[in-house]
């Protein structure tokens, strides 16, 4: 099997059968949308200290999007803030690289599913799509963070 191949196979699975979907109690939201296509989502963040304790959302659009906030929530919750940034910057780098970035192991390892979304960074129009709802959890971690709500 071919790896773009594979790679479509991750996404499509994450689009079938998303992790995270449907908001739930949080301790802040951000709402993103893609002008450019119009893509939405909400995504809400509820922390315990310095732990993500969940990540929910719920949004409309195309498989991308969403298929990328199913991948944000199963890397992401149970993880300290300082791991998640490590992670989510890691994933901004992988779609900001034009294609130029080939995965090795260790950026595997730090993405596990999210490097399935390799190939999309070729495309600049879908690069939105897929870091659509990882800049609305950023910006959720940041309210609940400037909010105090870190129980």
């Amino acid at each position: 099997m071919k790896l773009d191949s594979m790679y479509q196979d991750v996404i499509l699975d994450h689009y079938k059968h998303p992790h995270g979907r449907g908001l739930r109690q949080g301790d802040a939201e951000a709402h993103h949308v893609n002008p450019t296509c119009g893509d939405e989502i909400t995504v809400r963040v509820r922390l315990s200290g310095e732990t993500i304790e969940d990540v929910s959302y719920e949004g409309q659009g195309c498989s991308i999007s969403q298929a990328s906030a199913s991948v944000l929530n199963e890397l992401l919750v149970g993880k300290d803030l300082t791991e998640a940034q490590r992670i989510q910057e890691t994933f901004l780098e992988l779609m900001q690289s034009k294609g130029r970035v080939e995965p090795d192991d260790a950026m595997e390892e730090v993405l596990e599913d999210a490097v399935a979304f390799a190939g999309v960074s070729k495309y600049p129009a879908r690069v939105k799509c897929a870091l659509l709802s990882w800049m609305a959890w950023k910006d959720a971690t940041a309210k609940a963070l400037s909010e105090g709500k870190t129980a």
